[in-house]
């Protein structure tokens, strides 16, 4: 476990070297929100985390509904029973194990690691714009249908979830990224994702803060030339992809003329 301080935000970062997995303690007058829970075996990292801090977690806030972020939530609300669960109304479906997809919603399946047994019934769903504490939080769907991500309002440090990740390297999530895969291989739906990704980049935010991969200061540039190459690369696919087209109308076209 490895933690990691940047104004009053902390990423407590599990299995660094093989698979990052980060959650994010958040400091408040009241207490601290935790931002994601992990895995099971992360609840006792996090709790001793939280104690070096010297403050009780006072609300626990989900960036979406994967077993990678979930996955602590019951035993660490055993742990701090009165602490506020938050989470997307989109994304409880996913939490109760409902995979199922919405009209209006692209019908591509939800990808993913998706609990199967979660008790912890989430105390308030969130709409984007809402805040919890210092955090306001924005709507970023694509991972999952209903991912979102957080920024403190007090310094602008983005706690994007995996809208993005820098493991291996910063990407958009859905990118697939041979060093680290995973992000990509769960993302439910890339354009939807890469949408998401320009509105992050547009917040300007100081430091990005991903589940997995190291946090990133001074990261719009940055953010910006990955959402730059992701949008050629789709407008390049879509272009190959009506140009097949055009060829087998053309085909067929001459097909029906020789008949």
């Amino acid at each position: 476990m490895i933690k990691t301080t940047i104004a009053q935000v902390t990423q407590v970062s599990f299995l660094p070297r093989l698979f990052p997995i980060n959650v994010y303690l958040v400091e408040e007058n009241d207490g601290l929100t935790l931002i994601d829970a992990g895995m099971s075996f992360t609840q006792k990292g996090i709790v001793r985390a939280a104690a070096a801090m010297g403050k009780p977690i006072t609300r626990i806030v989900l960036t979406h509904a994967h077993g990678d972020h979930v996955g602590a939530l019951d035993g660490l609300k055993a742990v701090y029973p009165d602490a506020t669960v938050y989470i997307s109304q989109r994304d409880a479906e996913l939490l109760k194990g409902n995979s199922a997809l919405q009209p209006g919603e692209p019908q591509t399946p939800v990808r993913g690691d998706l609990p199967k047994n979660i008790q912890t019934v989430p105390d308030v769903l969130l709409k984007d714009g809402d805040t919890v504490g210092s955090l306001l939080a924005i709507a970023t769907p694509g991972h999952t249908p209903g991912h979102m991500a957080f920024m403190d309002q007090r310094c602008r440090i983005l706690i994007a979830g995996d809208a993005w990740q820098t493991r291996g390297g910063l990407a958009v999530s859905g990118v697939l990224n041979l060093w680290f895969p995973f992000p990509a291989i769960a993302t439910w739906n890339k354009e939807l994702a890469l949408q998401s990704a320009a509105a992050l980049t547009a917040l300007k935010p100081t430091v990005l803060a991903v589940g997995h991969g190291n946090m990133l200061k001074d990261p719009v540039e940055q953010m910006q030339q990955a959402v730059n190459r992701q949008n050629l690369s789709s407008r390049s696919v879509q272009h190959e992809s009506k140009t097949r087209y055009r060829s087998t109308s053309s085909t067929s076209d001459r097909s029906r003329t020789c008949r």
